[in-house]
């Protein structure tokens, strides 16, 4: 599954900077307080030790790690409430699976913050304030929509409007609480009414806070406020990033970059903590497959059952599937080889029910 998160954030809080560290990119940071900047788009690969691991054993022509897109929306200082995204800006958003919101916890004289003072949780509250307007103006509109569409239905299509209707009626009073639609308990009915508007309050949501590089090795003073205002909420977590000094590390030789982050108190990239909580909040999973020709991951929800899983590879595989082999990725390290671990009895034969798990490698037998 191709996975999209949008990186948004006021102006000057390093969204960019962030975003040139996460894909490699060199898009330009900076920019005006009072306009929006261009959306840069750049993909990361998702950190993986699994995958180099495996690699070696087969010697593939190909390694594939999975991937994330970020889209990089720079956006305005908001002059009123509901002003700071554009129509283009939010439909950007829209295309998402999941925000990354990008707070300013750093001090600096030479770029100074749009609202005077570097508050995050302010900021963050500022940034839910403006998502839950665009999500409060797309209910609006629909169901001014709804109404003449009602008058002059019948039968089951007249259900199905009403049945919309509800939903949207259910969302509207969330909304007009400021309560994030992430937050409400709708049920899988109301859920696939809603599927089609993308509303950006029910996407799970990851605040990354850039600290100043002297909170870097103990964060949790500048985090506290923040964990505070987001534990209130569904599927948002908050992580913790100085995109300036990782920026600077990621210049380093692999051995240096360690040190140094070991200095600094680091246990890890950026980058991976951040698509590793992306994944989490997303309920997402990896399994493996393994050969001469590559060796890739593949990204699913938790829970994919093996047929599904094998259309995640290709749609014929699915189609024609008959049953998988499946073994732990460790497991099959150990063995050696996949001829190994048959003559093992450790790589398993599933059926299309079977529940596919992380980190486990898939070979799909089917016919078409």
């Amino acid at each position: 599954m191709g996975l999209t998160s949008a990186i948004t954030g006021l102006p000057y809080v390093g969204k960019t900077t962030l975003f040139n560290l996460l894909t490699g990119a060199h898009a330009a940071t900076g920019g005006f307080a009072g306009a929006e900047a261009e959306t840069n788009v750049g993909v990361a690969k998702v950190p993986d030790e699994r995958v180099d691991r495996l690699a070696p054993l087969f010697q593939p022509k190909k390694t594939t790690h999975a991937e994330i897109t970020y889209r990089d929306l720079g956006l305005a200082k908001p002059a009123a409430p509901g002003q700071a995204i554009s129509a283009q800006k939010l439909g950007d958003l829209r295309t998402a699976d999941a925000l990354v919101h990008v707070v300013r916890a750093f001090a600096d004289a030479a770029v100074p913050h749009v609202e005077g003072t570097v508050d995050p949780a302010r900021d963050l509250a500022t940034l839910e304030l403006e998502l839950l307007f665009a999500d409060h103006a797309v209910v609006e509109r629909r169901l001014e929509r709804l109404e003449p569409e009602l008058r002059s239905a019948k039968g089951a299509e007249r259900d199905a409007k009403e049945r919309e209707k509800a939903v949207l009626e259910h969302a509207r009073s969330a909304l007009d609480a400021e309560r994030p639609l992430r937050d409400v308990d709708f049920d899988a009915e109301e859920l696939r009414v809603m599927r089609g508007f993308r509303f950006l309050t029910l996407m799970p949501t990851l605040v990354a806070a850039n600290l100043d590089e002297a909170d870097v090795g103990r964060p949790d003073t500048v985090l506290a406020p923040l964990r505070a205002a987001t534990g209130k909420h569904r599927a948002t977590a908050v992580v913790p990033v100085c995109a300036k000094i990782e920026s600077e590390i990621a210049e380093l030789p692999p051995d240096e970059a360690a040190a140094f982050r070991a200095d600094l108190g680091l246990a890890e990239p950026a980058l991976d903590r951040l698509i590793r909580a992306t994944y989490e909040l997303l309920g997402l999973i990896s399994f493996f497959t393994v050969g001469p020709d590559e060796v890739r991951a593949w990204t699913i929800p938790a829970g994919t059952r093996a047929q599904q899983a094998a259309g995640a590879i290709h749609s014929d595989l699915e189609r024609g599937f008959i049953r998988a082999e499946v073994i732990e990725w460790e497991k099959l390290l150990a063995a050696g080889s996949e001829a190994n671990a048959k003559k093992q009895g450790i790589m398993r034969t599933e059926g299309r029910d079977y529940l596919v798990k992380d980190g486990e490698v898939f070979h799909v037998l089917f016919s078409v």
